[in-house]
């Protein structure tokens, strides 16, 4: 098989199976060789690792995630890239393709299915639009992973890890430090993809924490309190949790358990951290 890295070899095997784009599964395939070294590097993958692999595409990094891996399960949601990969993989007797929506599989039953329960690294190229719910699925799961290594929009790798008082910080960013140590691996331009993006992307890895960095009675109750700060970015803290409704208490009341914080009472959300929206959460969850 011609190595897909060359964007010859890409865009014949592409007009092989008359294959076009689909602007709603954001396709743009990557075809630079030295970014996706550095995306299997990143992910630490050895040969005795399970790997499941988002958005596989035409297969190029799932080829070299063979390579390196003892085992993949790469899950593609469009049909129509089943025969290219067929033909792409052909020569791989260690990769599964599944042809499904991965927001709608059991990540833990998948990672007992295919990797008998052994932990797993994550690998993806991720379409933007729906970048936020894999990754948040992922976590939530708590399925057997030891870290998510993505192709994501540059915007959204610095919303990753963005601190409190930026303007890229919020509910993706807590999210995502609760879970993981987010770390941007590398810069990728659009040159770098068949077709070209309109947006600059990043490699992001998410190493994934054994525990959590705060101790919150309520996790469930936490994540409620972030989602209310952000959702209405303008208002106050006070004021964002009190619309959202997720709580039984009056505006001053929730003011008050946000100054006992320390906090004045007007405080936005943008400028706690995840250890003070934990220490209000606890707060909250000890007089329900």
């Amino acid at each position: 098989m011609p190595t897909l890295t060359s964007p010859k070899n890409t865009s014949e095997i592409l007009k092989k199976y008359q294959f076009r784009v689909q602007k709603k599964y954001g396709q743009n395939f990557l075809i630079d060789a030295n970014i996706l070294e550095k995306i299997v590097e990143a992910a630490e993958i050895g040969p005795d690792a399970f790997v499941l692999e988002i958005g596989p595409g035409i297969g190029t990094m799932t080829q070299m995630l063979c390579e390196a891996a003892a085992e993949v399960v790469a899950v593609e949601i469009d049909e129509k890239l089943m025969p290219i990969l067929g033909e792409t993989l052909g020569d791989y007797d260690n990769v599964t393709v599944l042809n499904c929506d991965i927001l709608k599989q059991d990540i833990c039953a998948l990672a007992e299915q295919y990797g008998g329960g052994r932990r797993m690294k994550v690998v993806a190229n991720l379409p933007y639009y729906i970048t936020t719910p894999i990754i948040m699925d992922i976590f939530e799961s708590h399925a057997p992973v030891d870290g998510i290594t993505v192709m994501v929009q540059r915007e959204v790798a610095e919303r990753m890890q963005a601190g409190p008082g930026t303007k890229d910080y919020g509910a993706l960013s807590l999210a995502v430090q609760y879970y993981s140590i987010p770390e941007i691996v590398e810069e990728v331009p659009p040159s770098c993809f068949i077709p070209q993006p309109q947006v600059s992307s990043a490699v992001v890895r998410l190493k994934k924490r054994s525990e959590p960095p705060v101790d919150v009675a309520d996790e469930e109750l936490l994540f409620k309190l972030i989602r209310a700060s952000f959702n209405q970015r303008r208002k106050t803290l006070a004021n964002g949790i009190f619309n959202s409704g997720i709580i039984d208490f009056s505006k001053e009341e929730i003011a008050h358990f946000i100054e006992n914080l320390g906090l004045r009472a007007d405080v936005r959300g943008e400028k706690l951290t995840l250890s003070q929206f934990a220490e209000l959460a606890n707060a909250l969850t000890a007089v329900k």
